[in-house]
């Protein structure tokens, strides 16, 4: 496939211990950057940039070159893989954070291969907004750059988060997170000044109630699918952003019915990875399940003629 249909995605490599009402793992696969190039890579061909330890399973490399997944930017450095611990009640939407070993992650510095750099569509996944800046740097002339954050970065680098803004095609962020950078209780007149710091489109996720797109002249809202059961929603965010910019890749021109649509193959992604622990769910997809739960998206959210 051409660097004009390819995904680059630079994030977090991890092992998860995750506990919810439903179950416990430990030491599974995990990071922003797996999340999104899984399920990006039912849609195109995902180039990946991110770090691990000497200690990563081979087995987990193994599953990421199964999915087609080009691994020519992993590096692999002296020491421990990126860990992440949490815990989950009753309330889904929020993860208690009990423990994070950065481990490698703390000294990554993402190198872009040079056969990389003129990818065309970049997502920029959950990391430090100064390592996102540095990535900006290496690239040549994307066509589409989206980027994702968290709380974490807002307290302690929001100047460098705004910086990034400036620089991208579409911000991605959940609520909580739209809500504190913008001081602002109001999602709409958040996405708003979102949109007002650089970013043509903003996509503010409100986990199992869906998800809002902003556009400086339109507004588009997206319902979550309706699951009778969710183990784990770890990832889940990402998840989505790998379905709506790897469906968007996918797509060569991109127009606003093709934002519309990668929305909800965003969703129809996302409503996959909740159904079981780590990527057990997507990684064990096909191409007709997705078609299918897409489908029926489009029954959910049709009205009128």
């Amino acid at each position: 496939m051409s660097a004009q249909h390819e995904v680059l995605v630079v994030g977090s490599i991890g092992l998860d211990s995750i506990k919810t009402p439903f179950g416990e793992v430990f030491e599974v696969l995990g990071g922003s950057a797996i999340y999104f190039s899984l399920a990006a890579s039912f849609f195109t061909s995902v180039r990946l940039v991110g770090v691990i330890g000497e200690d990563f399973p081979k087995q987990h490399v193994e599953l990421l070159k199964k999915h087609g997944i080009d691994l020519s930017g992993l590096q692999v450095l002296p020491g421990k893989t990126f860990r992440w611990k949490g815990n989950y009640g009753y309330d889904l939407n929020e993860a208690i954070t009990l423990d994070t070993e950065l481990n490698v992650l703390a000294n990554f510095a993402p190198q872009v291969p040079d056969i990389y750099r003129d990818v065309k569509h970049v997502f920029l996944a959950n990391i430090d907004p100064d390592l996102q800046l540095a990535v900006l740097d290496q690239v040549r002339n994307p066509e589409l750059v989206v980027c994702d954050t968290m709380n974490f970065w807002i307290h302690g680098k929001r100047d460098s988060l705004i910086k990034v803004l400036k620089r991208v095609d579409i911000a991605i962020m959940n609520d909580a997170e739209a809500r504190e950078l913008c001081k602002e209780p109001n999602l709409v007149k958040a996405g708003r000044t979102i949109l007002s710091w650089g970013p043509k489109r903003v996509i503010i996720k409100k986990g199992e109630h869906g998800a809002l797109m902003f556009t400086n002249g339109s507004f588009f809202s997206a319902p979550a699918y309706p699951l009778e059961e969710i183990f784990d929603p770890t990832g889940a965010g990402d998840t989505f952003a790998g379905g709506f910019v790897g469906y968007l890749a996918s797509c060569g021109q991109i127009n606003d019915t093709h934002m519309r649509r990668a929305v909800i193959y965003g969703a129809t992604m996302a409503s996959f990875v909740v159904e079981d622990f780590s990527v057990q769910r997507t990684s064990a997809l096909n191409q007709q399940e997705i078609r299918d739960r897409y489908q029926e998206f489009q029954g959910i959210v049709h009205f009128g003629e």
